[in-house]
């Protein structure tokens, strides 16, 4: 994964810090690109509208509409925005994240679903009128929900040896799953025993699980641009719509058509 291998260190934006907290809400149109860089701060980086990537050390992350990321202190990301993104960050710098009024945050990057509770607090916290006490006590609450809150199923782990990167980025290449393991296997310089021993090492995944939610990232960044359910289903390479549809409600829980739904819902 190339893209997050030299490490730019990039300051915190211009937020508006009291007690230790800031805020910064940024529209950004498709096509963006923010290279990697890294806060002193932790970050919970929201699409209040939109789809974005955002790329770490450990994978990939989607983050469509109604999740989050969260990005501990120092922690390198770039992102890229899939569609028109109105994103809202909220940093927290590293004293503030240490105060007995914060609760214990995650200390590994993760995508979460946010919560109609989630939701109202990020946005409460913009508001400029508030005060300090009532500033603490939402934080608190908000940092609460990110670590209850379950992890969302829209993360692509990246193996770590350099022939698993290369099997990883040529089936990445293949969204439309037309070559098999075994061609996989021999343009990385490898073998299909040794993915299906390393695969599951290096990302928690077997390599079929593994591609699926691959195919089935790239199936949410289409339908969330407005493609048909039957024309992503045909471009990722499925037999049909119905198997397109198992595909889909097997990683993320529901149908694809709530996806389209959404977009529509956005662009309407």
């Amino acid at each position: 994964m190339s893209d997050v291998a030299p490490i730019i260190i990039d300051k915190t934006p211009a937020a508006d810090f009291r007690d230790g907290v800031g805020v910064l809400a940024t529209t950004y149109p498709r096509g963006t690109h923010l290279p990697l860089h890294r806060h002193d701060t932790a970050q919970l980086l929201f699409a209040a509208s939109g789809t974005m990537q955002v790329a770490t050390p450990t994978g990939r992350w989607l983050v469509p509409q109604h999740r989050a990321v969260w990005l501990p202190p120092r922690f390198p990301h770039a992102v890229d925005m899939l569609t028109d993104v109105a994103m809202r960050s909220t940093y927290m710098e590293p004293d503030a994240l240490r105060r007995g009024w914060i609760a214990p945050p995650p200390e590994a990057d993760r995508v979460i679903g946010v919560s109609p509770l989630l939701r109202a607090l990020i946005l409460a916290l913009f508001d400029p009128a508030i005060s300090s006490s009532r500033g603490r006590a939402l934080v608190e609450l908000l940092l609460d929900e990110v670590t209850v809150s379950p992890p969302a199923p829209t993360f692509v782990p990246m193996p770590r040896s350099a022939a698993m990167a290369r099997v990883a980025e040529a089936a990445i290449a293949d969204m439309a799953g037309r070559r098999d393991l075994a061609d996989l296997a021999g343009e990385a310089g490898t073998s299909v025993r040794t993915i299906s021993r390393l695969f599951p090492v290096e990302t928690s995944l077997t390599f079929k699980a593994w591609r699926q939610r691959v195919r089935i990232m790239a199936a949410l960044e289409r339908l969330g641009a407005g493609a048909t359910v039957k024309d992503v289903a045909m471009r990722l390479g499925f037999s049909s719509s119905a198997a397109f549809a198992v595909a889909f409600r097997s990683v993320m829980g529901h149908a694809p058509g709530s996806a389209r739904r959404a977009s529509d819902e956005r662009s309407g």
